[in-house]
C-alpha cells in the first residue's frame, strides 16, 4: 500500500513540474551554465570582467562560510517579505474599495497613476531621507512597487465578477459577507493572484533599489562592496541569490494558486468529461 501512495505522489509532483513548465528546469540551467563557461574560456575575459562559473561558485561558498551571505540575504528577505505584505494588504482592501465605486476611482486615478510614473529608483532617496537608511524606507520601497499590479488586478478581478451572479445572490437574500466571501472572493481570486505573481517578482527589485540608494546591509551593498572591490564573482553571487528569492517567492504563489484554484480545474475537467 505505501509503494503505491509513493507512486502516486511521484507522479503527482511530475504532473505539477510538467504543467508549470519546470520539468525542463535543470535541462535550462545546466545548458546556462555550460554556455556562460563556454564563454569565459573562449573569450579569455579577466575574472574581473567575467568570473567562470567554477570562480563564482568558490566565492559562493567562501561567502557561505564566513555567513556574510547567509546574514545579508536574510536582511533582504526581510525587506522583501514585510513590503511584499504591506504591499499586497493596502493594494487589496483600497482596490476593493475602489472597484464599488467608480467614482472614488475616478477621484483617486490620478495620484494612483502619478505614484507609478515616477521611477522607484527617483522616489526611493526622497523615502531614505524622510524614514532613514533602515528597515522602514526599504519596506516603503517594496510596498510602493508591489502597490500598483496588485491594485489594478484587484478591481479587475472585483469587477468580472457576472451581474448575474450578483443577482442570484440577493434573490437568495444572501448578506454582503456572505456575497464577499462566497462569491467575489473566489470570482477574483485567479486575477488577483495573477497580480499577486507579478508584486512577489517586483518586492525583490525593490528591496535592492532601496539597498543601493543607502544601506549598510543586504544583497544590494554586498553587490556595491563586490562592485567598489572589483569582486565580480560576489556581485554575481548576490545576483544569483536575488534570483533564487525571486523565484522561491514566485514558486510559492503558484503553487499558492494551484491549491486556492483546484475547484476550478475540477470544473474544466467535469465539463470535459459531459
Amino acid at each position: 500500500m505505501q509503494v503505491v501512495k509513493a507512486k502516486n505522489h511521484n507522479r503527482t509532483v511530475w504532473h505539477w513540474l510538467k504543467d508549470t513548465g519546470l520539468a525542463l528546469l535543470p535541462f535550462s540551467l545546466a545548458l546556462g551554465v555550460f554556455l556562460w563557461y563556454l564563454i569565459a574560456e573562449m573569450g579569455e575575459f579577466q575574472p574581473y570582467i567575467l568570473p567562470t562559473p567554477g570562480l563564482v561558485w568558490a566565492r559562493f561558498l567562501r561567502a557561505l562560510a564566513d555567513g556574510s551571505l547567509l546574514n545579508h540575504t536574510l536582511v533582504t528577505l526581510s525587506e522583501v517579505l514585510a513590503g511584499l505584505a504591506l504591499g499586497v494588504a493596502t493594494a487589496t482592501v483600497l482596490g476593493y474599495v475602489l472597484a464599488k465605486s467608480r467614482p472614488l476611482e475616478r477621484f483617486a486615478a490620478p495620484y494612483i497613476v502619478a505614484s507609478q510614473s515616477v521611477p522607484t529608483v527617483a522616489i526611493a532617496p526622497l523615502l531614505v531621507i524622510w524614514f532613514g537608511p533602515g528597515l522602514r524606507s526599504k519596506v516603503l520601497i517594496c510596498a510602493l512597487i508591489v502597490f500598483f499590479p496588485v491594485l489594478t488586478n484587484t478591481i479587475i478581478g472585483v469587477r468580472s465578477v457576472p451581474r448575474d451572479l450578483h443577482d442570484l445572490m440577493r434573490s437568495l437574500r444572501a448578506t454582503p459577507r456572505q456575497t464577499f466571501l462566497l462569491l467575489e472572493v473566489p470570482a477574483s481570486l485567479p486575477v488577483f493572484l495573477g497580480g499577486l505573481r507579478v508584486g512577489a517578482t517586483l518586492s525583490v527589485i525593490g528591496a535592492v533599489v532601496g539597498e543601493f540608494v543607502g544601506a549598510d546591509r543586504g544583497l544590494g551593498f554586498l553587490i556595491n562592496v563586490g562592485r567598489g572591490q572589483y569582486d565580480t564573482a560576489l556581485v554575481f553571487v548576490a545576483v544569483f541569490m536575488l534570483i533564487g528569492m525571486a523565484l522561491t517567492l514566485y514558486g510559492v504563489i503558484v503553487l499558492l494558486e494551484t491549491r486556492l484554484l483546484s475547484w476550478q480545474q475540477r470544473l474544466e475537467e467535469s465539463a470535459v468529461t459531459r
